[in-house]
């Protein structure tokens, strides 16, 4: 399968996804209190998200090759899950950390992004596994411009987590996405540099590392969605879709409520 490279009013299309995306975890925000269920954070998209942006959500009866149907509008994974959690009654707790990960669809195209919540009072342990993990993830962005190769990205997110004492979970990635949710290229969040696929102008793809407090390994649940950590020790995740320009990086899942830049970064397009 080749890499898509989009253009003209295919990245205007794709901007107004990605916007919209982040949009939904504005609304969100506030929300993501102790009490809450994932569940009700769920409806809260689906319903914002369909009657207010006229958007789809994306995860909602995706079923790729293998898998039953996923039978909810949002990812929620908590604590221990790494991605792919499917929102249930169980209520967040003072401590707890969740990742939501928002894929809508607008006229077509796909805006992918997720974010981590501390609920209440977090732990220092877990609020540095958070914070890592968002520093991470733009560690990668930063290095993403024409003629670097996703090898260079994989290995830039990689040292910079075991430097620190963290594991990079292997099984899942970055992709490719536009007018399908899963496209070419796969990212890695580990590699050697100079190696995989050059960056040419005009690609976007997601860059998503989960990040573990113990070991990489993972385990499945029975659902047939949700992935955890072997250990049971935290996960976190965030996600940026980003698209490769003439001279560097435009990140395009941003809106009023993204998080603060990392020091390290100076801007959100290059």
């Amino acid at each position: 399968m080749s890499i898509t490279i989009k253009t003209g009013a295919e990245l205007d299309a794709m901007r107004i996804a990605g916007r919209l995306a982040s949009e939904v975890l504005d609304y969100l925000t506030p929300h993501v209190v102790p009490g809450v269920t994932t569940e009700a954070l769920d409806k809260l998209a689906h319903d914002y998200m369909v009657q207010v942006q006229g958007t789809i959500p994306a995860p909602l009866n995706y079923a790729p090759g293998g898998h039953t149907p996923y039978p909810k509008s949002i990812c929620a994974s908590v604590n221990h899950q790494i991605c792919h959690g499917i929102p249930n009654d169980r209520a967040l707790k003072s401590g707890d950390i969740v990742n939501l990960d928002i894929t809508v669809i607008k006229e077509g195209w796909h805006g992918d992004t997720s974010r981590m919540f501390v609920v209440g009072e977090g732990s220092i342990a877990a609020k540095r596994l958070c914070s890592l993990t968002y520093d991470a993830m733009w560690k990668g962005i930063v290095k993403v411009k024409p003629g670097v190769r996703l090898g260079d990205i994989g290995h830039a997110i990689q040292t910079f987590v075991e430097n620190q004492g963290f594991s990079v979970v292997r099984e899942f990635c970055g992709h490719g996405i536009g007018q399908k949710f899963h496209e070419e290229p796969q990212v890695l969040h580990y590699g050697r540099p100079g190696t995989m696929e050059e960056l040419k102008p005009g690609m976007i793809f997601t860059i998503e590392p989960m990040v573990n407090a113990g070991k990489k390994d993972i385990k499945a649940l029975g659902d047939g969605w949700t992935i955890v950590t072997k250990d049971r020790s935290l996960s976190a995740q965030w996600e940026h879709t980003v698209l490769v320009t003439e001279t560097g990086y435009e990140v395009l899942t941003l809106s009023d409520g993204s998080p603060p830049l990392p020091d390290f970064v100076t801007a959100t397009k290059t």
